[in-house]
This record gives structure tokens, sequence and C-alpha cells, in this order.
């Protein structure tokens, strides 16, 4: 085979998306969730002087009064003190403990002591270091840290410096005098007998009934497994819904909220000013923030449009989610929307991410809208959301004294059109956190 290599100039036709600065923005803002977007646009202000950024309005959370109204006076007065009435959420357990612990006069190694072991205490209210270990860390002596260890161990909430759970029920009822008699007994010496629900050998190493096991546990069920979860510090999260859906009149109405949204603004007089100067090289710069601000500006609007298209899409494809409730959330692909709009898939991928749906069953994340699917029987494709949202209300209508198997709920699922095997009902009943049958029992 001859083959001939000579140099030449060849012309070919090709075509290619080229990833410009404008078209990398529009991708990456279509991607932002709205905390994303903000901070980007705070720095786009840093970058461009002509822009500026504002807030969107905060509207009241209740309705105006006439002026001079009696109501309105009160109200204004109240607006004014309600910080007087809230209560503080700063104080940490560790705050918490502290404070009870502050008229108690202590040696200097023993405060370090107290300290270091306070700092060992986790969020749940749980001891997490070895009193011998703590001691050698702190250069104490093992008495110093044993009684610094039980002084903890006295405070509020009962339960505080707890080993384990077992000791941390312990330390509760030594404080209640209503504790019926077998608590202790089954706590202290078989324990991991009745977490496993082994109550019928139990009752009969305890002679006792199985229905006052059955007492036992109830009253357990009252304890506090985790005494100090309640001063925990780290602040709560809080979601911006994009999209916000009521039913009215039988209908359904889906609004882009756009109020909490910042806003740039274009200072047109600063820019007007800077105009008149000759020196060319302002006026190159001019050039460009001002292109900077319109495609900006073009960007955002197109993130809107696809943000809301997408959310009218779902809404449309989920409607028995908005008129009946969650249980009725149908399987439902990213694709199918891209299709349906006539864009990427990975397009729609970006305009779910972080993008949050108000509707009237709760807050939802817009990928929450596309569960994967289940196949069916008569009733055709099924959500796995759907499957787990009738197994929980199988399980809480079922009778208590004869709960439902794995199986029977697969029996039953299978009655009503959808075919889930009895290994798939036990991996949904994991993820729902529903213990099994046996557990579940109780015997009154």
């Amino acid at each position: 085979m001859n083959m001939h290599l000579k140099p030449g100039l060849w012309q070919q036709q090709t075509v290619k998306l080229v990833m410009t600065q404008e078209l990398t923005q529009a991708i990456a803002l279509l991607q932002y969730s709205a905390q994303e977007l903000t901070e980007f646009l705070e720095a786009k202000t840093m970058e461009n002087p002509f822009i500026q950024l504002e807030s969107g309005e905060m509207k009241a959370l209740h309705q105006k009064e006439k002026p001079g109204s009696r109501k309105k006076a009160l109200q204004s007065r109240e607006e004014r003190n309600w910080v007087e009435h809230v209560a503080d959420q700063s104080q940490t357990l560790i705050d918490h403990l502290r404070t009870q612990l502050t008229h108690i006069p202590l040696k200097a190694t023993e405060k370090k002591m107290l300290d270091f072991l306070l700092y060992n205490i986790d969020e749940n209210g749980y001891m997490t270091i070895d009193i011998k270990e703590a001691a050698q860390m702190c250069r104490c002596s093992i008495d110093e840290g044993v009684k610094m260890f039980h002084m903890i161990r006295e405070l509020e909430p009962a339960g505080v410096g707890a080993r384990n759970l077992q000791d941390c029920l312990l330390l509760q009822i030594e404080r209640l005098s209503d504790v019926p008699p077998i608590v202790p007994v089954i706590i202290q010496d078989h324990f991991v007998a009745f977490a496993e629900k082994n109550w019928r050998p139990l009752s009969k190493q305890l002679d006792v009934s199985i229905q006052q096991i059955q007492e036992a546990a109830d009253f357990i069920q009252t304890l506090n497994p985790k005494p100090g979860i309640h001063f925990s510090y780290e602040q709560p999260t809080y979601v911006r819904p994009d999209l916000s859906v009521v039913k009215k009149d039988g209908s359904i109405e889906v609004h882009l909220l756009e109020e909490a949204m910042p806003k740039i603004v274009f200072q047109k007089e600063y820019f007007d000013e800077l105009a008149a100067h000759k020196d060319t090289k302002l006026k190159e710069f001019m050039k460009d923030k001002h292109k900077d601000y319109l495609w900006l500006l073009k960007s955002l609007e197109q993130r809107k449009r696809t943000i809301q298209r997408v959310g009218l899409a779902i809404v449309e494809r989920q409607r028995d989610f908005f008129f009946e409730g969650p249980s009725r959330l149908q399987p439902l692909t990213m694709k199918e929307i891209a299709d349906e709009l006539d864009i990427h898939e990975s397009t729609v991928s970006r305009a779910v991410r972080g993008k949050y749906m108000q509707t009237p069953y709760g807050t939802y994340e817009l990928k929450s809208f596309f569960p994967s699917g289940l196949s069916g029987g008569t009733e055709g494709a099924a959500s796995a959301e759907q499957v787990k949202a009738r197994m929980v209300e199988l399980v809480n209508g079922e009778d208590k004294c004869k709960p439902l198997s794995d199986q029977e709920i697969s029996k039953r699922l299978e009655e009503e059109g959808w075919k889930v095997s009895r290994r798939t009902v036990a991996k949904y009943r994991g993820l729902l956190a529903i213990p099994s049958s046996s557990k579940r029992k109780r015997y009154d």
C-alpha cells in the first residue's frame, strides 16, 4: 500500500460551540442557588462601579391598619418590644452546665479537669472520654477526675455526662419517684434482651407478665435518650423558595418569587457624569463595564425564564401531588422535562439544582419531584416515594398487637397494584426507620 504524504493547505468546514465568557456566565447563573446568586452579584458590584445591588422588598406578615387606629398603635408598641419576649437560643450545653457550677469553690486542678471534661461532652450530652485518660492529659489525679465526672452527672438536664444510652436512662430514673419497680432491673441487668424485644423469655426470667414489661417499655419511652440535644449550638439553616404553588378554585397557580431576590441597577447618572471626560482609556473601560451589565441582565432574565418554564412543567406533570398530597408523587425524569421544553437535560439539571418550591404541603427542593420509578401492576408505574408513603400508612393503621410482617405488607401493596418484593419492603422500612414487626408488637 503506497501512501504519498505531501504538505499543503486544506479547508474543512466544522460546527462547534465556542464557550464564550458570556455563555459560561449564563450557565453558571442558572445553576446557582438563591444564596449563591446573591454572593455572585455582590462580587460583581465590586468589579463594576456602575452596578448597584438593591435588596428585594420584605413584605410584612400582618395586615396594615388605617393610620391613627388604636390597633395600629398597640401593634407598633408590641413590635418595638417583641425582642423582650423572645427566649435566648444562643446558650450552648456547656454554657448551661457551667452556669450551674458558678458558685462551687474548686481548686485550680479541679477547675482545669472540669473544663476539660465539659468540652468532651458531645451535643447529645454524652461523655466521650475515659476519666483516667482525661486525668493523664490534664496532669490531674484520677480522684479529681472522678470527682468532677460525678459532679457533672448531677447537673441538669438529667442524664448529662452519661457513658451510653443505658447509663443515661439510669441517671434519669434515679431522680424520679414514680418509676415502676421493674424498670431499673430491666435497664441495669437485661437491657440488651429488652431492646431486642426478647420479652417472652425475659418475662419468665423475671417472673412477671409480658404486660408488665410492656408497661415498663411505655415508661422508658418517656425518658430522654439525648438530654443535651436541645442545647445544640448549630444555627438552623433556611432555604429561600424560588417558586410558589397555590391551589385556588380547583386550579393551580405557579408564582416566581422575585421579591426577596436582589436586583441589579445601573448607575446611569454616575455613568453619564464620567462620559463627559475625553480620556480614551476611561471610555473603553466604561464601554466594557456597560456591556458587562447588559450581559449580566440578559443572563439573569434567561435564568428566571428557564426556572419558571421548568417549574411549570414539573407542576403540570405532578398535578396529583399538588391536589392530593406527597403520596401521589409520580415517577419523572429530567429527560422527560427536557424533551417537553426542547432543551438539554443538563439545562434541567442546572435549573433544579439548589432551587426550592413552596407548596401546600411544605417546601420541597425541585429535584425531589424527580423520584425514581418502580414498575407496578394494574396501576402502571409508581414512585418509590409513593410506596414508602403507603407503607407508613399501613404501619400506622395496623393492629399493634398483630403488626404486619414485610411479606404481608408486600402482599397488601401487590393487591393495590404495586408489585414490591419482600426484600424491597424491608429495604424501604429500614430507610423509614420503621422497626421490624416483632419490635413493633405491643402486649396489652
